[in-house]
């Protein structure tokens, strides 16, 4: 089997792609700027490779992809770290997924190295964690209930997990989006183009009704607010709507604004497993057609650390052992939504898309 290279191989969540690459019995190449802590993460690892590389050098990143299949980005925060990774999984021929949630870096991805990864002969497809991955592939199923080309009025795309234990990665994630997570409501699609969401508020939605895949005992409608989801980035290159934007759980929006160096500094890196599996994400869509015909569709699970690096690892095995189209592409414009998310469920994941009859 070819090998895959992780980049921040020695973070937390670098450490879950690790380690659910040697469970399938991968091959892996663990990259990163610190050669003493990429040692630590390889132990116990069955044919692992270390090689050291920082995003400042772009050579030695290049070098560090040799040979390697594909790569799988967890460097965080992708806004300040990210680009240079792909730029050199281009330079090198390697197949890309990366494990980020970041609205403006993932734009910044599509729009600059659409042409480059098409000409490498390459598939590029950020956003393959618990939020970007499930939330696109849900959407692309929401829209398909009411018509393989369904061209809708309005889709909104939701994450409404509930407040939980972050790790210092995602603290320090959302420092780097603080224009964004700290109380911007992003961007949306709005008449053919991505427009600044705050100019663009007339279709935001003050609630959303509880989804099928919500946990048990959750009733009644679920106060949501504005958020810069990176589902707006990539839905609609794939599903046809007037209007496409991103709300989060009300109470959970103001959390982001709170996180500060000094509350960064006191986290650990990584919640621990209990708090891990005491978590539940849970990802929503909302599609209404132009005939007033509507669909929900949801996908949730238990430990998002974890599912991210399960979902970062199906992707990237799918484009190796595929030949996927070149550039970069969404989620659902490579894989099978239904058959992606039936992989998921042996992980204890569930999830439901059809008309909305109520």
């Amino acid at each position: 089997m070819e090998k895959i290279a992780v980049y921040g191989a020695s973070g937390f969540t670098g450490r879950l792609v690790v380690a659910e690459l040697a469970r399938r019995d991968v091959p892996v190449v663990l990259v990163g700027r610190d050669d003493r802590r990429l040692r630590v993460a390889a132990e116990g690892v069955p044919r692992a490779e270390v090689r050291r590389a920082g995003v400042e050098d772009s050579s030695a990143l290049a070098a560090a992809f040799d040979g390697c299949a594909a790569v799988v980005n967890c460097v965080a925060p992708f806004e300040l770290f990210g680009e240079p990774v792909v730029r050199a999984a281009v330079v090198s021929g390697c197949h890309y997924v990366d494990t980020n949630g970041e609205q403006s870096y993932l734009k910044r991805v599509f729009d600059t190295f659409g042409e480059p990864a098409r000409q490498a002969g390459i598939c590029v497809v950020p956003a393959l964690a618990d939020d970007g991955g499930p939330g696109d592939l849900i959407a692309h199923l929401t829209a398909e209930a009411l018509g393989p080309r369904a061209d809708l009025a309005e889709l909104t795309i939701a994450d409404l997990r509930r407040p939980g234990a972050v790790s210092r990665g995602t603290a320090r994630t959302a420092l780097a989006n603080r224009g964004l997570w700290g109380g911007g409501s992003g961007l949306v699609w709005a008449d053919g183009a991505w427009r600044d969401g705050a100019a663009h508020a007339a279709g935001d939605r003050a609630t959303v009704p509880v989804p099928e895949a919500a946990a048990e005992g959750e009733a009644g409608d679920i106060k949501v607010a504005p958020f810069a989801l990176p589902g707006v980035i990539t839905v609609p290159r794939h599903v046809r709507a007037g209007r496409i934007d991103a709300v989060m759980r009300e109470e959970v929006v103001p959390l982001f604004a709170a996180v500060t160096r000094e509350l960064v500094a006191t986290l650990p890196e990584g919640p621990n497993p209990a708090a891990r599996r005491a978590s539940r994400w849970l990802m929503a869509a909302y599609a209404v057609g132009r005939d007033g015909r509507r669909a929900q569709g949801s996908v949730t699970g238990s430990d998002g650390y974890g599912m991210t690096a399960v979902i970062a690892v199906e992707g990237v095995l799918r484009l190796v052992a595929g030949v996927p189209a070149a550039g970069v592409l969404a989620p659902a414009q490579v894989f099978d939504p239904a058959d992606f998310l039936r992989a998921l469920e042996p992980h204890g994941t569930r999830w439901s898309a059809g008309v909305d009859d109520r």
